[in-house]
Parts: C-alpha cells; structure tokens; sequence
C-alpha cells in the first residue's frame, strides 16, 4: 500500500512537472483571471456613475489602479526568470500568472477608459498596453508550436550535429572536386565559399535563399550533364552531385532550424520595447492625472 502510495505520488508529481504553463495547476490562473474578468464587466455593468463611465470618475480609478499595478507586477517576469525554483511561485507558475493576469488587463484597461479614447496621452497608454498583450499572444502561439516544430525538424540531431554535418559535405565535396574539370570545379567552389545563411534576419525569417549557390551548382551541373555521355564506371560528377543533393536537404534542414529559433525571439522585438513605451506613457498619463486634472 505504501508503494502504491508513493508511487501515485510520484506519478502526479511527473505530470505537474511536465505540465505546460497554459495548463498549471488545472488552469488555475486561467479561473482566476476568468473571475477579475467577470466581476469586472459585472460591477461596471451595475455601478452607477454621472454622468457616464471615465476614467476620472472613483470606478475609473479603482480599476486604474489595479491596472496599472498589475501591470508593474507583470514586467517582474523578466526578472524572475533569473531565479530557477519550483514550488508555489515556480518560474512555470509565475508565467502562467503573467499570461492570463495579462489577458485580464484587456478589460481592465478598456472599462477603466470608459470606452472614451481621443488623441491624448491617455490613449497613447491604451495603445501601447493592447499591442504589448497582442504581440504577448503571438508569443504564446509560437512557444507552443514551435519547439514541436523544431523538434520534428531536428530529427534526434542538435542544432551543432547539423552544423557538424554540413562542414563534412564540405570536406567530402571538397575533396570528390578534384579531378573535375576546372569550368565543373569552380561551381562546386562557389557552394563551398558561399556564406549559405547569409542575407541578415529577414532572409533567416523568411527562410527565403534565392541566390543559393549549392542549389544554382546542383542545376548547372545536371544541365550541362543533359548534353554530354554518360561515362563508364565510377564518374566523379556522379559523386558530386550526390553530395550536392545532401548539402541541399542539410541546409534545407538546418534553414528551417533557424527560422523556427528566429521566430521564437522575434516577437519579443516588439513586446519589449513596446513594453518600456507602455511604463513611459503610464508613468506619463498617472503623472498628468493627479497634478494636472
């Protein structure tokens, strides 16, 4: 029975751990988010304010505040993320509170304007506050659909393994060029100079290479192979073009491996600096309220 017990124990400890941070602890940040949420939309529903819903009325306040708290507590994520521990307040916990705490801000900020928006400062914070949860939501999408993604992608290899067998088709084609004529040697010289991931962080998002000089040496060669007689026994050509053709997949591979870890960072190129815009012109509209209204 004691084993039973802590095997039971063990085994709800193994799938809380592998739990995703959407669904720790059955949701519960998701329920309590959903709860701010609802007793949000209730209480503006029913409290009466003259002449109307602002943000300058005791409501509006009231959920500034909260609001704006929340949003200071929020951006202790980063911060958080330096200390690895478990427990109540895991890192995992924290971002399944930082995520759905931060969907709630959505109708927390929009009730605590009233649906009164102008070009004013006021606004801009409402801006700044919606493409920060919006980017957020993108990042959520991409980190629980890309780690799948680069995990099929890698086929059991580490991004250096890929690496590690690119330069061996290197060496190998390198070496497999040498009896070839001087015309058929340098297109295999130009796959081997090419940067093959050049091009910056656009190209790497797009996962776009239409200049790639493996792929344009692989055509020429079999182009000018289409014209010529097969030779007998073990052609050299016949070697490099295999080879071609593996250094294309590997870097077909190794491409894609690339843009998935790209996507991955890319969104938080907005989320960040639009987050520190957020703190600016919250700071800004806080300061403006009580020493200028």
């Amino acid at each position: 029975m004691a084993s039973n017990a802590i095997s039971a124990r063990s085994t709800r400890k193994k799938v809380t751990m592998h739990d995703g941070f959407l669904k720790h602890a059955g949701y519960r940040w998701l329920k309590i988010s959903s709860l701010i949420m609802l007793i949000c939309i209730v209480s503006y529903l029913f409290v009466d304010v003259s002449p109307r819903h602002n943000g300058g009325s005791w409501y509006g306040y009231t959920l500034g505040t909260i609001g704006a708290l929340l949003i200071l507590w929020l951006t202790m994520l980063g911060v958080r993320k330096r200390a690895m521990t478990s427990g109540s307040w895991s890192l995992k916990a924290w971002t399944s509170a930082h995520i759905y705490l931060g969907l709630s801000l959505i109708v927390i900020g929009t009730l605590h304007t009233g649906f009164q928006l102008g070009w004013n400062i006021h606004t801009a914070a409402y801006i700044f506050m919606m493409i920060v949860i919006i980017s957020g939501i993108c990042g959520i999408y991409f980190y629980a659909t890309i780690p799948k993604a680069m995990s099929d992608n890698r086929d059991e290899m580490t991004e250096s393994q890929m690496l590690e067998n690119l330069r061996s088709l290197d060496r190998q084609l390198h070496e497999s060029a040498q009896p070839l004529s001087a015309e058929h040697a340098n297109l295999v010289l130009q796959s081997l100079e090419q940067d093959p991931f050049g091009g910056g962080f656009l190209r790497r998002i797009s996962g776009k290479y239409p200049d790639c000089a493996t792929r344009e040496a692989q055509a020429d060669l079999r182009r000018e192979r289409a014209y010529q007689p097969k030779m007998g026994g073990d052609d050299p050509l016949d070697k490099v073009d295999a080879l071609l053709q593996k250094k294309e997949a590997t870097l077909a591979r190794v491409r894609r491996h690339l843009r998935l870890k790209a996507l991955l960072q890319v969104w938080l190129f907005i989320h960040v600096p639009m987050t520190f815009a957020l703190i600016a012109s919250l700071s800004a509209h806080i300061i403006s309220v009580f020493f200028y209204w």
